[in-house]
């Protein structure tokens, strides 16, 4: 018996090597970190059931990512892309089409995101839906007796110098677009958007540009609110164990899609379809809100596989919310251009 021990081994490996597909490669994945495509549990589990390895990249901007895929053309396979900016990454022919019949799970996609125009373009889809969340509030609960409610506390004395918003220009401007009671995909008055962002600035602490640096200031107890993805603040809570709530104002919030799409030039096709549909798995969302915390799944099959009293059954898909709920569409390079200007500005106002 000692003797058939290595054989058995042997063995055993050679039966492993043969499940793995022959065309099993590297897979090159553009994302945000720390965003469920890194996961170390669900990268080893995605490269054990089909034998390609993932390669993370990581971005801090929808701009930071387009310009990784055009100044690398033919390095990624997969790429997350806020479906706000898919039109974009399609004008500049930095994705390709996806064949969503190769993603199986893509067939218990919500109808409604899978056909979204900004995921789709003469009669083909570029963007797998994937999760939509808020940009919204978070708070300090060591700074609060009883939650607020309205975006107002970001301007509240009290709060002066313990208040965060995210370094984004568009994120920033259609803020401050709910701020001033406007839509934030047709703003009409500019001037009352930069004047409350600029009554604003006092308040701000710092700028704030990834979930690290956010999570860093309240673990410290450096700040009390600020903008926050609905996502990160679950996250905060969940994984992290620190005093985060997520605060939907009755004003409005931010709402955002975000898909899987293949690059123009990925040399991994096959893997990158493999991919796609594991991140869409019903089993591994149900996973990832437990392990890590989660936005809200673009898979109707994986979001009623969750309790009905948890966060983003109970609370994200409650009617009252939905209501509240500003989903952001394109915007042309010349309203990318006047936001920067006006974010800048603002910026250099407040050093």
């Amino acid at each position: 018996m000692k003797h058939s021990t290595p054989l058995l081994a042997a063995t055993a490996m050679l039966a492993a090597a043969l499940s793995v597909p022959a065309n099993a490669a590297d897979l090159h994945v553009l994302n945000w970190k720390g965003y469920g495509a890194d996961e170390p549990w669900a990268v080893a589990a995605f490269e054990q059931a089909t034998g390609h390895k993932v390669v993370n990249d990581f971005f801090n901007s929808e701009q930071e990512m387009l310009t990784k895929l055009r100044t690398n053309p033919g390095l990624y396979d997969v790429v997350m892309i806020n479906a706000a900016f898919t039109g974009q990454a399609i004008d500049e022919k930095l994705i390709q089409p996806v064949d969503v019949s190769k993603i199986p799970n893509a067939v218990d996609v919500s109808a409604e995101k899978a056909q979204s125009p900004m995921l789709n373009r003469d009669g083909s889809a570029y963007g797998v839906p994937w999760v939509w969340g808020l940009t919204a509030l978070a708070i300090n609960d060591k700074s609060f007796e009883t939650p607020p409610t309205s975006i107002s506390v970001m301007w509240d004395e009290a709060r002066k110098g313990r208040v965060v918003i995210r370094d984004d220009a568009v994120e920033a401007i259609q803020f401050g677009a709910i701020a001033t009671g406007q839509n934030i995909n047709d703003i009409k008055d500019m001037d009352a958007v930069k004047a409350k962002l600029t009554s604003l600035i006092p308040q701000i602490r710092t700028f704030w540009s990834s979930e690290n640096d956010w999570n860093q200031m309240v673990a410290s107890n450096q700040i009390d609110v600020g903008t926050y993805w609905s996502g990160s603040a679950d996250r905060a809570k969940t994984q992290f164990k620190l005093p985060v709530s997520l605060v939907i104002p009755e004003e409005g919030a931010v709402g955002w899609l975000d898909a899987f799409s293949i690059p123009t030039g990925s040399d991994n096709v096959e893997g990158a379809q493999a991919f796609i549909n594991y991140m869409i798995d019903p089993q591994f969302y149900v996973e990832w809100v437990t392990k890590v915390g989660a936005p809200v799944s673009a898979n109707d099959k994986a979001l009623a596989a969750l309790p009905e009293d948890s966060f983003n059954r109970a609370v994200m898909g409650s009617p009252e919310v939905a209501k509240r709920i500003q989903f952001q569409a394109p915007i042309t390079d010349a309203q990318r251009e006047a936001y920067l200007a006006v974010w800048q500005e603002l910026k250099v106002n407040a050093k």
